[in-house]
């Protein structure tokens, strides 16, 4: 199976981790339940999982809690693991373009790093 991992910067954070340390403990579990089932599960519904068009593979895990919207995004490596680079709260239909290019200019400087 495969395993989701967080976007580690080179000061050492990790955004995403800390979008999710900052959410109240029922909002954080429903989310780790999910990472949870991304992780073991084959086929992900596509009521929590997709990828977002026009995008550099920036894919988008969509979680509802008590009315509030949360998105982690992300892009697979190629040994098929996930790794995400940002979390939010979403609060318009369509996702922020701001949180897109975020997550491109992390997935390019993630392999960048990596060569």
């Amino acid at each position: 199976m495969r395993e989701v991992n967080f976007y580690q910067s080179e000061s050492g954070n990790y955004p995403a981790k800390e979008f999710l340390d900052s959410l109240r403990g029922k909002q954080a579990n429903k989310i780790t339940w999910l990472l949870e089932l991304f992780e073991d599960t084959s086929i992900v519904p596509k009521q929590y999982f997709k990828k977002l068009k026009g995008t550099d593979e920036i894919w988008e895990i969509r979680v509802i809690f008590s009315g509030d919207i949360f998105r982690l995004l992300g892009f697979f490596e190629t040994d098929g693991n996930f790794i995400i680079t940002n979390g939010f709260v979403k609060k318009t239909q369509k996702t922020p373009p701001n949180e897109i290019k975020i997550a491109e200019e992390r997935k390019r400087n993630y392999y960048e790093r990596k060569k």
